[in-house]
């Protein structure tokens, strides 16, 4: 494969061939059924190779040659050419210059090993590159899913008792793989997942030897128990140096490796560093930002830098290596490091926004924060505050402060209790009250009375002109919440008034409404309720 070729979820060949309204058909070339293609590219020049990046499925409908000049050397010329552009196939199409496929293709082809495709007549090369498309955006979409999911499976593991082997437990499971952490030395501090043979295991001890100083990975293959391969894959902590300069590493022993498996392990890599790097208090609460963040959704990359300031701090406090502390299977050799909440059960969602001038965004503050919430879990960031208070916690209003509260959501849903407390606190901010709280809907009132099924599709159909207008969808929300208030409704969402008079106006000409209707207002919340 080229290297030019970008990090898209390809899509295998043997998809495609299995399509019901293509028609494909494969008649030459190598026959490997996971033949990945990337994109799809339509050519009629005779030299391929300068318009390809490599992995395409070329579509040709062979205008460039016609049967005349087929029956020499030119097709075993052009395929030569296209393999060496990298193309993964070659989809010829019938018609409008050939009856068939030439046998001249079919015979280079086979000499060059490269899948050659035939396109009925029926088909067009529009409908196989649609195809493509869409199986490639399904891919990435379930890719993104799976990352998604185990993000919030491993933040939420890091908030346990024992975090440093709950993670890797995850990871494992995530993986279908066995995962360990090593120290300084080489020695295994952690582990979680089927063991590997011992080869496996000496192979990814020297994988850990070859890490550099900073943040570093190597890669390299063993054979397991049963004769299959195996993927080794080593990665270097943050924190301060041990031995030789070495640190703390994450290994990784898997039967596979796929496209999306790199993502999850960066999250891994990042909330590990972060759980056994030596700390101060300002390390401390930098790490707790950072897991707030992650448990809600946030890009690895976003919290990079949080990670970075703490392993720092960390570093200027400390004289020399420590040994990480964990709490596994194996007492002797570690110890407990940090104790936080339980990651079962129910969170509550807290945002806030600082009143006044008064500024102490310091660690100190994100410790008295954090003991006044109840919670290590505290992201105090300048004027804004995040905070994540396990059960349902008795939340009071701090002086200085306007606090959103979200109702009690299950770790799975945390990204919805985030929603909620961001609500929550715009209608604290636009009635001038010092805390609000979003309350779940009450058993036995009229929602009740409706199929959730049936009432989801129907405001999805009331709000479809709403389509891709997220900014509309949330000043609609906003202002009937707050009873059709523009001033407040305009500080709820921090512009100006006409901005919120002019937004409510484009809601009511796309949903052809009357939103001085009482009715008409009441079924819209009912829609954005739940929609």
């Amino acid at each position: 494969m080229n290297d030019r070729v970008p990090p898209t979820a390809p899509v295998p060949l043997a998809t495609l061939l299995r399509h019901p309204a293509l028609g494909l058909r494969q008649v030459a070339g190598a026959r490997e059924t996971d033949t990945p293609v990337y994109f799809v590219h339509t050519s009629e020049m005779e030299d391929p190779v300068p318009y390809l990046l490599g992995g395409e499925l070329l579509l040709s409908a062979g205008v460039h040659c016609p049967e005349a000049a087929g029956a020499g050397t030119y097709w075993d010329r052009y395929v030569a050419r296209t393999v060496q552009a990298g193309a993964a196939a070659l989809g010829f199409g019938i018609a409008p210059v050939h009856d068939t496929v030439p046998r001249a293709l079919v015979e280079a082809c086979d000499r060059h090993g490269l899948p050659l495709v035939e396109v009925p007549r029926q088909t067009t090369f529009t409908a196989v590159a649609s195809a493509v498309w869409d199986a490639i955006a399904e891919r990435r979409h379930v890719e993104l899913r799976r990352v998604t999911e185990a993000q919030q499976s491993l933040a939420t593991a890091a908030a346990r008792p024992h975090p440093v082997p709950a993670v890797l437990r995850q990871l494992g499971q995530h993986l279908g793989a066995w995962t360990a952490l090593f120290g300084p030395d080489g020695a295994e501090l952690a582990a979680a997942g089927p063991r590997p043979p011992r080869e496996a295991r000496t192979a990814l001890g020297a994988l850990v030897a070859r890490l550099r100083s900073g943040p570093s990975s190597a890669a390299g293959r063993a054979t397991g128990a049963a004769g299959e391969e195996l993927q080794l894959t080593a990665y270097g902590l943050g924190g301060p140096a041990g031995p030789e300069n070495r640190r703390l590493a994450l290994g990784v022993c898997a039967p596979r490796r796929d496209g999306s498996d790199g993502a999850i392990v960066g999250v891994a890599v990042v909330l590990l560093s972060l759980l056994t790097a030596q700390r101060v208090v300002a390390a401390e609460a930098e790490r707790t930002a950072a897991l707030v963040r992650l448990m809600l959704g946030a890009e690895p990359a976003r919290v990079a830098g949080l990670l970075s300031r703490s392993l720092e701090q960390a570093g200027a406090a400390s004289e020399g290596p420590e040994r990480v502390g964990v709490a596994s299977e194996r007492p002797e050799r570690v110890g407990v490091v940090s104790e936080g909440p339980e990651g079962g059960g129910l969170w509550t969602v807290v945002r806030g926004r600082r009143r006044g001038r008064v500024r102490d965004d310091g660690p100190l503050a994100t410790a008295a924060f954090a003991a006044w919430l109840g919670t290590p879990l505290v992201d105090l960031d300048g004027d804004a505050l995040c905070a994540l208070v396990p059960g349902e916690g008795r939340i009071r209003a701090q002086p200085g402060w306007t606090l959103g509260v979200g109702a009690p959501v299950p770790a799975a849903e945390l990204a919805r209790g985030d929603a909620d407390a961001v609500r929550a606190l715009r209608r604290a901010v636009a009635e001038r009250v010092p805390l609000v709280r979003h309350g779940p809907a009450r058993a036995g009132g009229v929602a009740s009375l409706v199929d959730p099924d049936e009432a989801g599709a129907h405001g999805r159909a009331l709000l479809a002109p709403l389509d891709g207008a997220p900014v509309l969808l949330e000043t609609l929300r906003v202002w009937l919440s707050l009873h059709g208030g523009w001033d407040r409704t305009a500080v709820a969402l921090e512009v100006h008034r006409n901005t919120v008079r002019q937004r409510i106006a484009r809601v009511e000409a796309l949903l052809e409404v009357d939103l001085g209707d009482a009715d008409v207002r009441m079924e819209l919340w009912f829609a954005l309720k739940w929609a």
